[in-house]
């Protein structure tokens, strides 16, 4: 009963003879001859290759303010802890300096901490300065352009998406650096 549906059919095997011609439709010539004589691109699919190169300068754009801002949350985060630990530090010397009768040097610690939060914003600013990137605003335009002006070749912006590779990696390491 199931013996008949588990066999191979048999194959068909075609076999060409040398004395019939092969022959092929005009509209097969003619649409052959056509990509043959337009190498470039066509309109959709550049477009579509344009968007594409969009979304992943955008994402990519959208992932570093996400990494911005973690580590910005997190250097907040260590600042409060820094300073939950100083004030308590400050209020249990304050409590032995009571006990002892002697007056606190609180003006001393406060100068203290004031300069050191100041340090903390200076190094905060200099590293907020690291986000205008006027060099990275320089080469992403120049990207763009490159990509407006070869709309059928877009590959020819290999240089110019090389350099703004470069920039950005240059941006991350200085970055990186100022965080240590």
């Amino acid at each position: 009963m199931g013996a008949e549906q588990s066999k191979v059919p048999d194959e068909k095997v075609f076999q060409a003879h040398a004395e019939l011609p092969i022959s092929f439709s005009p509209d097969v010539i003619n649409h052959l001859s056509d990509s043959l004589s337009s190498p470039g691109t066509d309109p959709a699919r550049q477009s579509t290759l344009d968007e594409h190169v969009r979304e992943r300068i955008n994402s990519e754009l959208e992932h570093l303010r996400h990494e911005e801002q973690a580590v910005r949350e997190q250097i907040e985060r260590a600042l409060e802890r820094e300073n939950l630990d100083r004030e308590s530090s400050i209020a249990q010397a304050g409590a032995s300096d009571d006990e002892r009768g002697g007056k606190p040097a609180s003006s001393d610690i406060l100068r203290g901490d004031l300069e050191e939060i100041q340090n903390k914003a200076q190094q905060f600013h200099e590293r907020r300065q690291l986000t205008d990137l006027p060099e990275v605003k320089e080469k992403q335009e120049a990207l763009v352009q490159c990509y407006t002006s070869n709309p059928t070749t877009p590959l020819d912006c290999w240089h110019a998406v090389d350099a703004f590779k470069d920039v950005v990696a240059q941006v991350e390491r200085k970055f990186v650096d100022s965080l240590r």
